[in-house]
């Protein structure tokens, strides 16, 4: 079997991540722990003291300063943030010692901030991914004292790269913006030829960019994640330590995955543009633009269809001059209700229904979200919207955290409205 369709059938997906609670913690080797949790910490120990890689949420600190307590080894003179989302940096305040600097590439303070501009609108809409963790940031913000969340200032910061020695440990701290932060950094410990990535390839490995989170984020951009997976891949790693679950071990299985996910966004990005520059639409490119069997990566986090969108509007912005209304703040679903009254509801969720039983639950979607439009409690327009959200869960492969979801929430939600 190919080693890489391999290893993304073999690693636990998105749907296996847990919180930190106690007994998790797992050596990774001679000198390096792991306490699992919605993004993992890591200590390294020297001969010189200690050396922790993030922080986890701030609700998961006390679990994780238990856990390590047992196996720290001295002082902790560094913490290292990988980048600055708040499952990274909001238990810094609990788990650093008076010794300690804090340790980021130079845009995490900028990272933060932006999480900090959205944190309402994301909060709403993260919850139906995240629920335990959004509800524990919202107390913060409503009880202050009931979560210590952080927003920690680093004590030192770079740009490029960072080196430092600690008890006879090189370590190199390397920018990777192209990540799922423009502050990404990897750690290379090069005696050893491990290499940490955080969450610059995403939580899970190896699978697709996740170039747009539909939980809300600022666009990830293709060249600069290219250039960061190849700076990677330069360093021939004998060991990957991913931000979630366990490392990858073996030089020739990590470069072929590498390679892989190279090629991969690289041929996404390619017939994206062609696409583009031919004249094609964007709903024509998330259809026809798809991976051969011969690239095959995971697509559990991101998804080549709507990653081909993201691109579409990375190059060319929202304006997809198509018709003039999209050039002003009237929304097309404003008019659906006087169309359905037009028509008639019945008519047009009928319409729908025979949509739905050609095998076309997306238009029989549409159908049903223009009925809704006229009638927001029309028990038939809420059926047809329920049978189709079942029907295109049913298509998928179950595999994509963000669609499953998605999906999932709306057939509760319209399970509800029928019962």
């Amino acid at each position: 079997m190919d080693p890489v369709r391999r290893l993304v059938e073999e690693r636990p997906d998105m749907f296996a991540l847990a919180q930190a609670s106690p007994g998790k913690l797992f050596q990774v080797n001679e000198f390096i722990w792991c306490s699992p949790g919605v993004s993992n910490v890591y200590l390294i120990r020297t001969a010189a003291g200690d050396i922790q890689l993030n922080a986890g949420m701030g609700v998961e600190a006390p679990t994780h300063k238990a856990e390590l307590a047992p196996i720290r080894s001295g002082p902790l003179p560094y913490l290292i943030l990988t980048q600055g989302h708040v499952d990274h940096v909001g238990g810094v305040s609990q788990l650093r010692a008076p010794e300690t600097q804090v340790i980021a590439q130079r845009n995490n303070p900028a990272c933060q901030e932006d999480d900090r501009r959205i944190a309402g609108r994301r909060s709403r809409q993260s919850a139906m991914w995240f629920p335990r963790q959004t509800r524990a940031l919202e107390e913060q913000s409503e009880r202050p004292s009931a979560v210590v969340q952080d927003t920690p200032t680093p004590d030192i910061t770079f740009d490029d790269r960072y080196d430092f020695e600690l008890g006879g440990l090189k370590v190199e701290l390397l920018s990777v913006p192209g990540g799922e932060t423009i502050d990404s950094l990897a750690v290379h410990l090069p005696q050893h030829r491990i290499v940490f990535s955080g969450n610059m390839f995403g939580p899970l490995f190896p699978h697709f960019p996740n170039l747009y989170t539909i939980r809300g984020d600022k666009y990830r951009f293709v060249d600069p994640y290219l250039w960061s997976l190849r700076r990677v891949r330069a360093l021939e790693p004998k060991m990957l330590v991913t931000g979630h679950f366990e490392p990858i071990v073996g030089k020739e299985l990590i470069g072929a995955c590498l390679d892989r996910l190279d090629a991969a966004v690289d041929y996404v990005h390619r017939a994206t543009l062609d696409g583009l520059n031919a004249g094609k639409d964007i709903f024509a490119l998330m259809r026809d633009v798809q991976l051969p069997d011969e690239l095959y990566v995971g697509q559990g986090y991101g998804k080549v269809s709507w990653c081909v969108r993201t691109m579409l509007e990375q190059y060319m912005g929202w304006f997809r001059a198509d018709v003039t209304s999209e050039l002003y703040p009237t929304r097309p679903s404003e008019i659906w209700g006087e169309l359905v009254e037009m028509a008639g509801i019945e008519a047009v969720v009928a319409r729908g229904r025979k949509k739905l039983e050609a095998g076309d639950p997306e238009k029989a979607l549409l159908f049903a979200e223009t009925a809704l439009a006229a009638d927001p409690a029309h028990a038939p327009s809420l059926r047809l919207s329920l049978d189709a959200h079942r029907a295109i869960l049913e298509r998928s492969d179950r595999k994509n955290f963000w669609e499953l979801g998605w999906l999932r929430a709306q057939i509760a939600r319209l399970e509800q409205a029928t019962a």
